[in-house]
């Protein structure tokens, strides 16, 4: 048999026992803020049906999809639609490939997709079991998403997503509290930010007052990539997309628009006093950051007219966060979405939800060096293993310690010590506990302090005691 090299996908990671208690330092953080508020877990399903997914995220949202063949012959059945065969010597599988007719074929071999985000799920979730929920409805979830995108520094295929959202309300105090929730979470991680906020329904007015409405999809698009590839080549996309010369050049001042947040909003006020929906977010805007104001917040925060949010479902308020002290792209992102489940058959239920990137808080606590020294270990003691009569011994004592909640293990055989310590010093362990004919005859613990070398004989109720409070 031939050895094959092991490897995952590219976009996806392992991760060692070391990271993972650093992730679960994240996820438990960010778990616990949002129940402080009231938010109450769900999990949905890693797949869903693609009509749940498709056209939910955008043209661009839709191209990421990472779609699931149909179990079985998928190939059986599928009309002839001038489908050409390619010789594939990869796999010999002879699929057909046509690219015309990709989306075609799409929906005779895949009914099902690897979930995107959490949102469109959770609207999905919400008309599902609506019978069953409080509105309004406050929910978190904690899971993966998939997205066959390019892979690079802070963007994965596969990552998961720390989603808190509360559906059932159009109250500006919800928008204020997921900003609250964002402040609480990152100054418990220790990360400097900046929560920039919009409203879609300034961009729709941008969109009017510029001529063209019906081009506010594309508009969103485009400057949604502003930070990545710059203002000329947004420009360029724009024009692309269709705008106009002098639409384009209408947009510019407004993407280039600076000041106080005031200044910002008075100058927008003029530009968009024709249009309705425009002046609607404005007004959303404002008492937004008048109740803002009246928050003691550790973070910053800022309107930024450049801010768009990508997907197709945002209505309102838009949300990102971006750390201070590192280059990368945001580590938070959401909004409000008036009628998500208006697609499921539930119309007119407004909801307005955030997302916690954990794979790129990790990035930036790392690459910041801001995880407590405390977290890095686990087992806080070891027992060595001197034979079966002080093996039996240790395990009773062993038992107990358990009881008390201190994560605690055996060494598995009676090797010599110095094979005992390498094993406990390379995993961190701080203390080992050192029992034998003496220790079982006068009842006392011998303890090896790991970091500072010393050894101390101390009863077992001390021995307990001191690594409670270690």
């Amino acid at each position: 048999m031939s050895v094959q090299k092991p490897s995952i996908p590219k976009g996806t990671r392992d991760f060692t026992p070391a990271e993972m208690v650093r992730r679960n330092y994240i996820f438990n953080t960010v778990r616990a803020v949002f129940e402080i508020f009231g938010y109450l877990p769900i999990e949905t399903p890693a797949m869903e049906n693609l009509s749940t997914l498709m056209g939910k995220y955008g043209e661009e949202g839709d191209k990421l999809l990472f779609k699931i063949l149909n179990s079985g012959n998928y190939l059986e059945g599928i009309p002839d639609i001038g489908y050409q065969m390619t010789d594939d010597s990869n796999s010999g599988s002879g699929i057909r490939h046509q690219t015309s007719e990709i989306g075609a074929l799409t929906r005779h071999i895949s009914e099902k997709g690897l979930r995107y985000d959490l949102t469109v799920p959770f609207a999905r979730f919400v008309v599902q079991h609506q019978s069953e929920l409080v509105f309004p409805f406050k929910r978190y979830q904690i899971q993966p998403v998939w997205r066959a995108d390019r892979p690079q520094k802070g963007r994965y295929r596969e990552f998961f997503q720390c989603d808190v959202d509360v559906i059932g309300s159009p109250s500006l105090l919800y928008e204020l509290e997921l900003i609250q929730i964002i402040d609480e979470v990152f100054s418990r991680l220790g990360i400097e930010t900046t929560t920039l906020i919009n409203n879609r329904k300034i961009l729709a007015g941008i969109a009017e007052a510029i001529g063209a409405p019906e081009k506010m999809t594309d508009i969103t698009v485009a400057i949604d990539k502003i930070d990545k590839i710059g203002l000329e080549n947004v420009c360029l996309e724009l024009k692309e997309r269709g705008l106009s010369d002098t639409a384009i050049s209408s947009l510019q001042p407004v993407l280039l628009m600076e000041g106080k947040i005031n200044q910002k909003t008075d100058l927008l006020g003029d530009l968009l006093k024709n249009s309705e929906t425009g002046m609607k977010g404005i007004e959303e805007l404002k008492h937004l950051c008048r109740l803002l104001k009246d928050l003691d917040l550790r973070n910053k925060w800022t309107f930024d007219v450049r801010l768009a949010r990508g997907l197709n479902y945002y209505t309102g308020t838009i949300i990102e966060v971006k750390a201070n002290e590192v280059s990368m792209g945001s580590i938070c992102g959401g909004g409000r979405y008036d009628d998500l489940t208006g697609i499921f058959g539930l119309p007119g239920v407004s909801g307005v939800g955030i997302s916690f990137g954990a794979d790129r808080i990790y990035d930036v606590m790392n690459e910041l060096n801001r995880f407590p020294d405390t977290i890095q270990h686990t087992t806080k003691v070891l027992f060595a293993n001197f034979g079966a009569e002080e093996e039996s011994f240790a395990l009773k004592l062993l038992s107990i310690i358990r009881l008390e909640g201190i994560p605690s293990e055996i060494y598995p055989e009676s090797s010599k010590l110095k094979k005992q310590l390498e094993y406990a010093s390379r995993k961190q362990i701080p203390f080992v506990a050192l029992i034998g004919k003496d220790e079982m005859g006068s009842g006392m613990v011998t303890v090896k302090d790991m970091n500072s070398g010393e050894q101390s004989q101390v009863s077992r109720e001390e021995f307990i005691r001191r690594l409670k409070n270690s």
